[in-house]
């Protein structure tokens, strides 16, 4: 079998085990929705009645998302941490499907929460969206890019004491570059910002995401085996 496919067989396994795993246990999502949800509300309730400036809403979005995802990406590799079965997972799989089977759990993990929070972060915050297929599309790409990047940072600090702490830590310098821009292409989005800009910003995200995954795809074998 040709060594793409193969990872991508591998890969899709490792997702698909991920996925019975979290429907069994619900660890990672509870903490994902109840971070996200109370984070939310406070935020409405402080906001009260008024209309928040555009520029604020973009940055309150991701603020929410951010740390919404640092609250459960950190448990990423802890699963097989906990019950020994590292050592069983590096032999049945190389590390490149281990990546991509993570990663396909925390993009699913990350949408399903995105697609719970945003339309009640447009709801309670009473939030009129000019360029809505544009905003979609800031969303998504935000999303993929906190979920590429947070996974190979989770493998590092699998094996660490605090890792919901550290997790944030290492996080935060990386996927500085894509907040500032998720942040600026949402508040364009939200206000009506010129096609150009818009269209600069969702270039700047998709290439973010492609350096993300590759850059840990590379990387990655070095991780694992350490």
């Amino acid at each position: 079998m040709i060594k793409p496919l193969r990872w991508v067989k591998q890969g899709l396994a490792i997702w698909r085990k991920d996925l019975q795993i979290e429907f069994r246990t619900r660890y990672t999502y509870s903490a994902l929705v109840m971070f996200a949800v109370t984070t939310l509300v406070t935020v409405s309730f402080a906001i009260g009645g008024f209309t928040a400036d555009v520029e604020i809403t973009a940055a309150l979005l991701w603020i929410i998302l951010f740390f919404s995802a640092m609250a459960g990406l950190a448990r990423t590799f802890v699963a097989e941490e906990e019950t020994g079965t590292v050592t069983a997972l590096k032999m049945a799989a190389q590390p490149e499907p281990v990546y991509l089977g993570k990663y396909l759990f925390n993009v699913t993990i990350l949408c399903s929460l995105a697609l719970l929070v945003v339309p009640l972060f447009i709801m309670l915050l009473n939030i009129s969206i000019v360029l809505p297929l544009a905003f979609c599309a800031v969303v998504l790409l935000g999303t993929l890019g906190l979920a590429g990047a947070s996974t190979i940072l989770a493998a590092i600090v699998s094996k660490a004491g605090a890792k919901n702490s550290l997790l944030t830590v290492l996080a935060f310098p990386v996927l500085l570059p894509l907040l500032i821009t998720a942040i600026s292409a949402t508040r364009a989005a939200l206000g009506g910002g010129l096609a150009a800009e818009v269209r600069s910003h969702l270039l700047t995200l998709f290439f973010y995401n492609g350096v993300a995954v590759v850059a840990s795809l590379l990387l990655f074998e070095y991780v694992w085996n350490e």
